[in-house]
């Protein structure tokens, strides 16, 4: 018995032995449809290459006696940018974060305006037939009241965003 063949997602070679090439090596659906994969690796910075570039020079200069030195200085200099890339991500996780939230509690406070307006809208059309004269018209008045409430609060909303 044979096994089935693997089946072939965008970028994975067609031969086993194959190395895979570059790009796209995962299937469209990874790891969830509704976000992004993860971002490439950069390539280092000018600043970045010109500090290994000296550490180089440093060690060909001194020779291998302060490699320790070296090596640690350059670690120092690489945990500072893992630093500040990391604040850099919390940061814009901290705003992203604080626009959802804005953007929840205006959909709830949106939402919770139109059941009242429903939850009223009853009573006052009830009233509003029996004691006005004729009874369509002061329906369609109360009506276009209420419209008009959610209305003005629905765009007001807009505007903020």
């Amino acid at each position: 018995m044979s096994q089935p063949p693997l089946p072939q997602y965008p970028g994975q070679p067609s031969h086993p032995g194959q190395p895979p090439p570059y790009g796209q090596t995962y299937p469209p659906y990874y790891p969830n449809p509704h976000y992004p994969p993860p971002p490439r690796p950069r390539r280092p910075s000018a600043e970045t290459r010109r500090d290994v570039e000296a550490a180089l020079a440093a060690r060909e200069e001194l020779g291998a006696d302060y490699d320790e030195y070296i090596a640690a200085g350059l670690a120092e200099r690489v945990e500072e940018l893992a630093a500040y890339r990391l604040a850099e991500l919390r940061r814009q996780d901290e705003i992203h974060g604080r626009e959802k939230t804005e953007e929840q509690l205006s959909r709830s406070r949106q939402f919770k305006l139109a059941v009242i307006s429903l939850v009223m809208g009853f009573p006052i059309t009830g009233i509003a037939a029996t004691e006005v004269e004729p009874g369509l018209v002061a329906i369609a008045v109360s009506w276009a009241g209420i419209v008009a409430v959610n209305a003005v609060y629905a765009i007001s909303n807009r505007k903020r965003r």
